[in-house]
């Protein structure tokens, strides 16, 4: 029994180290956005809860907007990736991998090349970066997203991704597939479709 114990106790201190390490990238995430010069906030002044009209200045400003399903989705996708690369690992490490992969996008995003990319070749001509508000909680988004497809079966949480693309699809006519597409193949017709032309 006191074997058993210790055991748990190990484990659980190990989950604990490795959820801190999460906290640690989430907050170089914060840090490096900062020294970029990225605003805290929208710079209207306030933070919202949802921000749903996509081409508009609010868009990737406030807590959530039509992007966040898609980082829902990463979630799902970088739980399916630990689980082959980190098989028999805890899930809290990876959980630290899916962070890592979704906080240097974050960055990443957030650089000129990648926003110029972005009103170059997608329908946002106005995007011109997220808020660090914004972009933390789309990690938290992705990390949701994880932590739901490490407690559903595989076939629904493929059956509630596609649910989400068919859905922002419709809504916005943008979702995570078309938004990689127009970044790596710009399609005019996708994005004259995407304007509503």
């Amino acid at each position: 029994m006191t074997v058993a114990t210790g055991t748990d106790d190990t484990r659980q201190r190990r989950a604990t180290l490795w959820l801190i390490a999460c906290l640690g990238v989430l907050a170089i995430q914060i840090t490096a956005q900062h020294f970029m010069g990225r605003l805290w906030i929208c710079e209207c002044g306030y933070a919202k809860l949802w921000e749903g009209v996509v081409k508009s200045s609010g868009n990737s400003q406030h807590i959530t907007d039509w992007y966040t399903p898609s980082h829902i989705i990463h979630g799902f996708l970088f739980y399916g990736l630990g689980h082959l690369l980190l098989r028999g690992k805890p899930l809290s490490a990876r959980l630290l991998l899916a962070t890592a992969i979704e906080s240097t996008w974050e960055i990443a995003e957030n650089t000129p090349m990648v926003i110029n990319r972005y009103r170059s070749a997608t329908i946002s001509l106005d995007y011109f970066g997220d808020s660090i508000l914004n972009s933390t909680m789309d990690t938290i988004a992705m990390a949701a997203g994880f932590l739901i497809a490490s407690r559903l079966p595989v076939a629904l949480t493929v059956a509630i991704a596609i649910a989400l693309e068919l859905f922002t699809s419709w809504m916005v006519r943008d979702n995570l597939t078309l938004n990689v597409l127009m970044l790596v193949w710009p399609l005019d017709a996708v994005k004259a479709w995407q304007a509503g032309l």
